[in-house]
């Protein structure tokens, strides 16, 4: 059986390889037409969101709605590094990261008592407080913007987004992940088997706000412009969609609910007045007939492979 999980994890490292070497290759043939790159550098940011907060949302059963707030502290911070200090851009995501995890125990502490509607009540207007707060700084350009260089490229979103990814995965498999989906299935339950159910929210908080900081980052190191304004309630409203839309509970669905949301949009881009009704119909259509999301609690898996060898040998067996 090792052996086989050794080749399923090979040709999936094969297939990751495969997909950024096609995409690379357009690019440096100059083929790649400059709104599909954006979108795609855009996808590998919101699969870095969508899936951050699933840790927070569908593995641990939280419900927070302010994501956006972290992801603007990312972007800041990381921006603040690049321009004003001429900091070099892994020093620059590293420090978004982290004054975005620091705001998450910061934030986590004193709100992760509350739960459900009061929780989403509680980050949805500590996400607007960041935002108000920085309309008002002048040293980010306040409501105007903050003009950031873009440095970053389908490289570095690319892998960014795997190794984010593989880590909160492992983190979900882990002890740790297995306390918080403990928690999300039955909280008293939890607490009762000795399971510091405080605890483990607020570290699955923290490390969703600190993925969202690093999603920041990438996203201010490659647009130019950041404004207060491209961080408000409806950025956050529409990571969560993602996370639905995908299977709270699946990280594999987060990134088939970031990928599907990205390009519905950028190909609804020339319908500005009709994207959101057009996208509201598709996923009341889709709860409709999936009410669980695309994935519901499963993750996409190579098992197959090993059903396939086991009956071969079975075969050669008799």
């Amino acid at each position: 059986m090792k052996q086989w999980f050794q080749k399923k994890n090979l040709i999936l490292l094969i297939g990751i390889i495969l997909i950024y070497g096609i995409v690379q290759g357009l690019n440096l043939a100059e083929i790649m037409p400059p709104f599909l790159q954006l979108n795609l550098i855009l996808a590998c940011i919101y699969i870095i969101l969508a899936v951050s907060l699933n840790l927070i949302n569908g593995i641990t059963g939280q419900f927070s709605i302010g994501h956006a707030g972290f992801m603007s502290i990312g972007a800041f911070a990381s921006a603040i590094v690049t321009v004003n200090f001429n900091g070099p851009l892994y020093l620059a995501l590293i420090v978004g990261a982290v004054a975005a995890g620091i705001a998450g125990v910061l934030i986590g502490l004193p709100t992760l008592r509350l739960n459900g509607d009061y929780l989403a009540i509680a980050t949805l207007g500590l996400g607007e407080i960041v935002r108000v707060i920085f309309m008002n700084m002048d040293y980010v350009g306040g409501a105007s913007g903050f003009s950031v260089p873009s440095t970053i490229t389908w490289t570095w979103a690319f892998w960014l987004m795997v190794i984010s990814v593989l880590a909160m995965r492992n983190f979900t498999v882990s002890t740790h992940g297995r306390a918080c989906i403990s928690i999300r299935e039955n909280e008293i339950a939890a607490e009762a088997m000795g399971i510091n159910t405080t605890k483990y929210k607020v570290l699955a908080f923290t490390l969703g706000a600190m993925f969202a900081g690093l999603a920041g980052g990438i996203y201010a190191n490659y647009m130019y412009l950041i404004q207060p304004l491209q961080f408000n309630f409806l950025k956050s409203f529409d990571i969560l969609v993602m996370v639905v839309l995908g299977g709270l509970g699946s990280l594999t669905g987060s990134v088939l609910g970031a990928i599907f949301m990205t390009f519905i949009s950028a190909s609804l881009s020339g319908l500005s007045e009709w994207r959101l009704v057009i996208t509201a119909v598709l996923l009341v259509v889709l709860m409709i007939f999936r009410p669980t999301g695309l994935m519901g609690t499963k993750e996409f898996s190579l098992n197959f492979l090993g059903k396939r060898s086991e009956r071969n040998v079975s075969a050669k067996g008799k």
